[in-house]
């Protein structure tokens, strides 16, 4: 592609400023925003960016198809809830119009085990208008790539165990209630650890209906048996609250979480398949005190066990850089909703953006 590439920004939060400024770095150009929080429609993006205006307002979201018809972006790029059901109007709204997008939100790194339905909705509606939709992040390298990389130099597999944790405080208020920062232990076990308290038949027609609620790494799971080539044969999930000894002031949910309520949670999927391999992952999420940090630790389990830690991890930029670097593998991709292990390995993208457009 000779011209530059072009890309809107859906959702203008926490993470916005760093997807956009990672956009300009890498040659790209912002032809539009959009947003559903009236502080800043109508806002210059240089705003939201701490710079001078580039001449790109923030759009509201009932108007944002007549403002993607008239930019015509190669690729949205989707920052706003965690779940799939959430971002639906967003993604739908792209491949009716034929438009690439891809989108930080975790259910929708593989959401075909989580809410096929939907999924199955928009990987059709993208096929008939020629477009491909994804979701990416964070995960795509340090719960996905990273794991499969260290599984190609395995001899055998018996057990794939993983664990990782993030601070809620940075992703903005839908993820931190999502884990049930601020409730009670009481209000926790009853909106948001009762969800897996059911039998694998309940939870396949919540996940039929559309209406399950996955941690993180039920998708990551399920993304990871599709990388290695496994066959699930049962999926379970448990929500754990995560608490702490004293008060923690919460300035994404302008609260105080008193001591012994949930910062946060931990939850830990357990997935067999019919190859004998068992992946246990887990992800804690909460409003950190001052001893927390990120970490990220896998073990591959069998001949050699290998063990990998990566201390510290900026997640934040880390998520919106994979995001980044995957926008023209999404623009070279097939059309349809295409999870990020049949796309390739995501690498470091030294020249602009376009130069990588096919």
């Amino acid at each position: 592609m000779e011209r530059k590439v072009k890309v809107v920004q859906y959702g203008v939060g926490k993470m916005s400023v760093y997807t956009m400024r990672y956009v300009y770095e890498k040659g790209g150009e912002i032809v539009g925003a959009v947003d559903v929080n009236p502080a800043v429609i109508g806002k210059d993006i240089g705003e939201i960016l701490g710079t001078e205006n580039k001449g790109v307002v923030v759009t509201s979201a009932e108007n944002a198809k007549e403002m993607l018809q008239q930019t015509k972006p190669d690729i949205c790029v989707v920052t706003t809830m965690s779940l799939i059901k959430e971002t639906a109007d967003a993604l739908l709204l792209c491949a009716e119009l034929g438009i690439n997008a891809i989108t930080t939100c975790e259910e929708a790194f593989f959401p075909a085990n989580s809410n096929p339905t939907l999924t199955r909705k928009i990987d059709e509606l993208a096929k008939k208008n020629n477009c491909t939709i994804t979701g990416s992040g964070y995960q795509d390298i340090y719960w996905g790539q990273l794991i499969s990389s260290i599984a190609g130099s395995t001899q055998k597999i018996t057990k794939i165990t993983g664990s990782s944790s993030y601070n809620v405080e940075e992703y903005g208020i839908a993820l931190a209630k999502a884990h049930g920062a601020g409730l009670t232990l009481e209000d926790f076990d009853k909106e948001v650890a009762s969800v897996d308290k059911i039998s694998d038949e309940e939870r396949q027609k919540i996940i039929n209906s559309g209406e399950y609620l996955p941690s993180y790494m039920w998708n990551v799971n399920g993304w990871l048996c599709e990388k290695l080539g496994l066959t699930v044969v049962s999926q379970r999930q448990k929500c754990v609250p995560q608490t702490y000894k004293e008060d923690l002031f919460s300035s994404t949910l302008n609260m105080t979480v008193k001591a012994g309520d949930a910062t946060g949670m931990s939850a830990v999927v357990t997935t067999e398949t019919k190859e004998g391999i068992t992946i246990e992952s887990e992800c804690i999420g909460k409003v950190y005190s001052k001893e927390d940090y990120d970490k990220n630790e896998w073990t591959i389990h069998g001949e050699p066990d290998t063990t990998i830690v990566v201390a510290r991890p900026a997640t934040v930029e880390l998520t919106c850089g994979s995001v980044v670097n995957r926008i023209p593998d999404v623009i070279n991709a097939e059309p349809g909703y295409v999870p990020t292990e049949r796309m390739g390995e995501l690498t470091y993208k030294v020249k602009p953006l376009n130069e990588y457009v096919k």
